[in-house]
């Protein structure tokens, strides 16, 4: 579409895009080995957020940008999940998640700095 169209493709890396996410669901972990609470050696922790090596990541990282989009005033595509566009009177703004790249594009620069400005 961006070529057809002659729009510039941006490109942001979103650092750490795995620690980002909540969890929905109740994840426990053994006590890393070198903060083991003495005193309750059998305890575990619950995680409220996302680790890396937990499968759930991708999952609460995409969950957690699609609702910031969404409440930016972007609608979600019926026929790709990961592509979301805003029209404005002053044009329009594509974005497609690609795990932990933002790649955005659209007819209007200005729309297209005014959102990089916003998502850092």
């Amino acid at each position: 579409m961006a070529t057809a169209k002659g729009w510039l493709l941006h490109q942001m890396d979103v650092n750490n895009v795995f620690l980002h996410g909540d969890l929905r669901e109740e994840v426990y972990m053994e006590q890393p080995p070198s903060y083991v609470d003495q005193t309750h050696p059998n305890l575990v922790c619950r995680l409220k957020k996302v680790l890396y090596s937990l499968k759930q990541a991708p999952r609460a990282w995409f969950d957690k940008i699609g609702q910031y989009l969404v409440t930016s005033g972007f609608q979600t595509s019926n026929a790709k999940f990961s592509l979301y566009v805003k029209k404005t009177d002053h044009g329009i703004v594509v974005i497609v998640i690609c795990v932990d790249d933002l790649i955005i594009t659209g007819d209007n620069d200005a729309n297209i700095f005014d959102l990089k400005k916003l998502l850092k």
